[in-house]
């Protein structure tokens, strides 16, 4: 059997209806995540939650995916270089750091410390 081909890229078709399923999905659940949250949440990383690599753009990843129930707030959100957050995708987070070989542990626990640290200061 021949191996199977893949398409290199979506239709405008597919990436539409991928896109109003997202919207439809964001629309459902509260995403409270501020401007102030985020930029505070990118101070205290100090880059990639994952990787710990520093200087590249960092977007918001969602470390329960939205996919699977997860909202943009400040406990579930963290700061991602675009090829963990591409890497990553929607899968559940503490598989994918075993999968990738990074330190799933010091992760865990210093997502725990900086959300301690961030809700002592909002209150």
């Amino acid at each position: 059997m021949p191996p199977r081909q893949y398409p290199s890229r979506r239709s405008s078709a597919q990436s539409a209806r991928y896109a109003k399923r997202r919207r439809n999905r964001l629309a459902k659940v509260d995403n409270d995540l501020t401007d102030e949250q985020w930029h505070a949440l990118m101070e205290a990383w100090g880059g990639c939650a994952y990787c710990q690599g520093q200087g590249a753009a960092l977007q918001r990843d969602c470390v329960m995916p939205v996919s699977r129930g997860g909202r943009y707030t400040l406990g579930n959100v963290v700061p991602a270089c675009a090829s963990c957050n591409a890497s990553k995708h929607n899968t559940e987070v503490t598989g994918w750091l075993r999968r990738k070989k990074l330190d799933e542990r010091a992760f865990l626990e210093r997502h725990a410390l900086i959300l301690r640290e961030l809700g002592a200061h909002q209150d």
